[in-house]
């Protein structure tokens, strides 16, 4: 069967490719290896993120995406021509159609840079669609009916968080604080409390491993190496969940209030459906142990985890693109460019 449609979930820190019928068919980091010398593409994905911090200087690590946009146009396009030659085994004859996911709070310039690097990549036509929408149709939420639904879904460069009803959204806020913001509050915290240096993959795997949002009574433990910044030899310390609580607590904070924002801003009716439900908390950010207790805990609305949350924007893609018709009306009234 030829594939003539993929939704593209292009995070800052991983990138989901879903096709209809085949479902997630890629799930990659969103790094880019390039030689200096020649300025060809070495690796993508994956390959190229475990280069990350161990690159001559011939080779240099982009990550094309902060903060949720488009930081390196070239090197986007680059890897959205990856992706899609490896989703679409006919690309030289059948060029596809992209719905790229976007965050709420993008501007039209860096929508066009979106749409110009699918079309730069070989697409045939690119649509680009808010996330808040992707991610609560992914989640599984009745977008259409006249009800209020919370969705917060904290990815790798932002957090966005949107009150949907009828389709549309209708309060929104997006913070440029996320995933990459923690792990670099995490490195932040241990260079000044243990003078040691550490690499961006050692605070993410912290991160993922034994971060937390709230304190826990049975602490997890992790043993790091680093580069001891007084010495300058390689060091190994032993670090618990707590102190990682503390470490993004700050960031943790941030989130927290704008949900606040958003809720104080949110029409009284709609305020009483969300009070009724609970939130909704999706992306890859979200499966910092405890977040949706923190959130429940701080705004004293119910916050329940999507299944499967850092799929659900690319699983709203092929909703999307599945029913394309039916979805129209939706897309033009949650303000998507088609």
């Amino acid at each position: 069967m030829f594939i003539k449609k993929i939704g593209i979930d292009l995070g800052t820190c991983n990138s989901v490719v879903f096709t209809p019928h085949k479902g997630i068919v890629l799930q990659e980091p969103s790094v880019v290896a390039v030689t200096l010398s020649e300025n060809k593409i070495l690796a993508v994905g994956q390959e190229a993120k475990e280069m990350t911090g161990r690159t001559p200087d011939a080779i240099r690590i982009y990550r094309p995406l902060r903060d949720g946009v488009i930081a390196d146009y070239r090197v986007t396009e680059a890897m959205l021509r990856h992706f899609i030659k490896r989703t679409v085994t006919t690309f030289r004859f059948l060029k596809p159609e992209l719905l790229i996911g976007v965050p709420a709070g993008i501007t039209s310039t860096e929508k066009r840079a979106v749409i110009e690097a699918g079309m730069e990549a070989g697409a045939k036509a690119v649509y680009v669609a808010k996330e808040p929408i992707l991610a609560a149709i992914g989640a599984g939420i009745p977008i259409d009916s006249c009800s209020g639904h919370m969705i917060v879904d904290v990815g790798g460069g932002t957090s966005e968080v949107a009150v949907i009803s009828l389709g549309g959204i209708v309060t929104a806020h997006s913070l440029r604080v996320a995933g990459d913001k923690m792990d670099l509050a995490i490195s932040n915290y241990i260079k000044k409390k243990y003078n040691l240096a550490i690499g961006d993959q050692t605070a993410e795997e912290i991160k993922i491993k034994i971060g937390t949002a709230l304190p826990e009574k049975e602490e997890k433990s992790m043993e790091i190496r680093g580069r001891d910044l007084i010495s300058g030899l390689p060091r190994n310390i032993k670090i618990s969940s707590n102190e990682i609580c503390e470490a993004i607590s700050d960031r943790l904070g941030e989130i927290v209030r704008v949900i606040k924002t958003v809720l104080r801003d949110t029409p009284p009716e709609l305020s009483a459906d969300i009070m009724d439900k609970g939130m909704i908390l999706a992306g890859g950010g979200a499966l910092i142990r405890n977040m949706d207790g923190l959130i429940a805990q701080s705004t004293g609305v119910p916050c329940f985890l999507a299944e499967d949350s850092l799929l659900c924007v690319a699983k709203g893609t092929g909703v999307v693109l599945d029913n394309l018709g039916a979805y129209k009306k939706s897309i033009k009234s949650a303000g998507f460019t088609l």
